[in-house]
């Protein structure tokens, strides 16, 4: 649920940012005289990693938690 949770963000996130850098890259590149194209896959590799680095962060500080004794947590407090 907590992944979940933090995957909407993400999603979110992903959305409101690729319409702007997608923007922002192609102002940029109109100065210049030899140009690239921006393909809409690179937007979503980076929407994709970023969602994955979200998802095991999340993952593992749940493992961490979910393996920790609350006994050694209370003593040193």
């Amino acid at each position: 649920m907590l992944s979940k949770e933090f995957l909407k963000l993400v999603a979110l996130a992903a959305l409101i940012a690729v319409p702007i850098a997608w923007y922002a890259m192609y102002t940029w590149l109109q100065d210049f005289a030899y140009q690239t194209t921006l393909d809409w896959w690179l937007f979503g590799l980076t929407a994709a990693a970023t969602g994955f680095v979200a998802l095991a962060t999340v993952s593992f500080q749940s493992v961490k938690a979910g393996l920790a004794n609350p006994v050694q947590s209370l003593r040193s407090e």
